[in-house]
């Protein structure tokens, strides 16, 4: 069996490096985070490229794909099972650590894309947290089409197809992104 090397990722944002220190959190949820920025930041490029007229707040959604998870330090058993109580934990941790609230929110909209009100932002974390590991989630791809199509004025389908080109390769690289998270210890 080969060894598990580290992808070549991009850095996280320092302020959520930092934070992740202080919290001491553990190296399975560091490795998630990372993993889901990198993808977050190809997303991000990719609307950028093709959607120049889409104002989005790229740090936000950056920081927010860095940090969307955090509250796990505090609820451990999530990082290897199902649950939700870290979202709000996350969101109050991020509070109590001066995070502005428009940058805090990610932690709880990260699952809650269904929501009125979602921004662009939430739906861009969203789907990076999905697509890392290949999970394709008709729903929440749709809201993003359904964004992307009322900026370009293209048809929805047609936004799907370009979107659809996007995730088929990122997905595609899901077993060495897992095989890396799970490499890292759920313990601190």
């Amino acid at each position: 069996m080969a060894a598990v090397t580290d992808p070549p990722l991009r850095p996280l944002p320092e302020r959520a490096v930092t934070l992740l220190r202080s919290l001491g959190a553990p190296p399975r949820l560091a490795a998630h985070l990372r993993l889901v920025h990198d993808v977050a930041h190809e997303l991000a490029d990719w609307v950028e490229r093709r959607y120049p007229e889409l104002l989005f707040d790229r740090a936000a959604a950056l920081f927010g794909a860095a940090t969307h998870d955090i509250g796990k330090v505090t609820h451990l058993g999530e990082l290897s099972g199902p649950g939700s109580a870290h979202e709000e934990a996350g969101r109050r941790l991020l509070l109590e650590h001066g995070v502005e609230p428009e940058w805090a929110r990610f932690a709880g909209t990260h699952a809650a894309w269904t929501e009125p009100g979602t921004g662009f932002e939430d739906l861009l974390v969203s789907l990076a947290d999905k697509v890392w590991k290949n999970k394709r989630v008709r729903e929440l791809e749709d809201l993003v089409v359904d964004r992307l199509a009322q900026v370009s004025g293209r048809p929805a389908w047609e936004e799907f197809l370009a979107l659809d080109d996007l995730l088929d390769p990122l997905g595609a690289d899901a077993d060495r992104r897992l095989a890396f998270q799970a490499s890292y210890r759920v313990r601190p």
